[in-house]
């Protein structure tokens, strides 16, 4: 449990930080950063998978972003927002009050997001299986066909009707694979929308010059690499245009949007990122963002890909060399990110 007594040297260099005007200048130019950071970011595999779509190499490039991109998001969740949650909470401010001390809230409520994320995966996937499902009439049983002239005839019939069927069995099979990515993009942006906006309001919030400065080139590597995992995830997930551009630019500026909030409500009542509501509203939405991601990056991203995508449960050498390339780009992902955690 964190301690409320700070030494006197300590109180002297905080007090020598809290400057108000050169925190919200700082904050101003952060903005700004964070913006133009976020969109290059998530526009770089947007941009490449347009650009290469239908050349060759098109679904490897997109499969090993995608990879790179889970091991972003698995680690922004376990090293960099679910740590930060139990700290929040775990503050002396907060742990010595009840129930805040009885009970360790941070855990319970990334359970919540867990469980909450896989709830939402359950009905999406039913609502899909229903919608897609069907059949028909045909295919379900065996036929008999008489043996005589007309035998090769009625087997040609059934061939031709049996190609049909797997064709259009097929085209359901992608169209399913398609939805379901689309739905692990939207999950995914909204609990990187949850992570960004507490980051925002909180840096916001702050009027520790010194904490700032460090706290905006850290946090514009911080959305280039999220960035790029978000992307990678809408480029293999085939939406429209117009879609892609929303989704883009919701992630964008949630954080700049989040610094702004977090300034206005300083202004209007006083709070900073150490006030004990403020601390207790940042680690449950903390915890409940990483709940979710953890859930995507290991169940949707991690275990959907390594597990059950053609191009990497062959057999050949080909596959084989692609899913080392794969696990390489997850643990540079992984590893990217959480180097981040020395300074964000």
């Amino acid at each position: 449990m964190a301690s409320c007594a700070t030494g006197t040297e300590a109180a002297i260099r905080a007090a020598a930080c809290r400057d108000g005007d050169a925190a919200a200048h700082l904050k101003l130019i952060s903005v700004l950063v964070i913006f133009l950071t976020s969109v290059l970011g998530i526009s770089g595999p947007v941009l490449l998978a347009r650009y290469f779509q239908g050349k060759p190499l098109y679904d490897k490039a997109v499969l090993v972003i995608k990879c790179f991109a889970a091991g972003v998001i698995l680690s922004t969740s376990l090293v960099h927002v679910l740590p930060e949650a139990f700290e929040s909470l775990a503050d002396c401010q907060v742990s010595s009050r009840h129930p805040w001390k009885d009970f360790p809230f941070a855990g319970l409520v990334t359970l919540i997001g867990v469980i909450t994320a896989l709830l939402v995966d359950l009905t999406a996937s039913e609502h899909m299986g229903h919608g897609g499902g069907g059949g028909g009439g045909g295919g379900g049983g065996m036929e008999y066909i008489p043996v005589g002239g007309e035998a090769v005839g009625g087997l040609e019939m059934k061939e031709g009707k049996f190609g049909a069927d797997l064709e259009i069995q097929e085209r359901k099979e992608e169209e399913i694979v398609k939805m379901k990515q689309r739905l692990v993009s939207q999950v995914l942006e909204i609990g990187i929308i949850f992570h960004s906006v507490i980051i925002g309001v909180t840096m916001g919030m702050s009027q520790n010059q010194c904490t700032i400065r460090p706290l905006i080139a850290a946090l514009s590597f911080h959305q280039i690499f999220e960035g790029l995992g978000l992307g990678g995830c809408i480029a293999q997930a085939g939406f429209k245009a117009g879609t892609v551009v929303y989704m883009c630019l919701m992630f964008a500026v949630t954080t700049p949007l989040g610094i702004v909030l977090g300034m206005m409500i300083f202004a209007a009542t006083g709070y900073d990122d150490q006030n004990p509501n403020a601390l207790i509203m940042e680690g449950l939405l903390g915890s409940l963002s990483s709940g979710i991601l953890i859930y995507m990056a290991l169940v949707d991203l991690i275990a959907l890909d390594f597990f059950h995508n053609k191009m990497l449960t062959t057999a050949d050498e080909s596959g084989s060399k692609l899913k080392k390339l794969c696990f390489v780009a997850l643990v540079l992902g992984s590893a990217s990110m959480s180097l981040l955690a020395l300074w964000a």
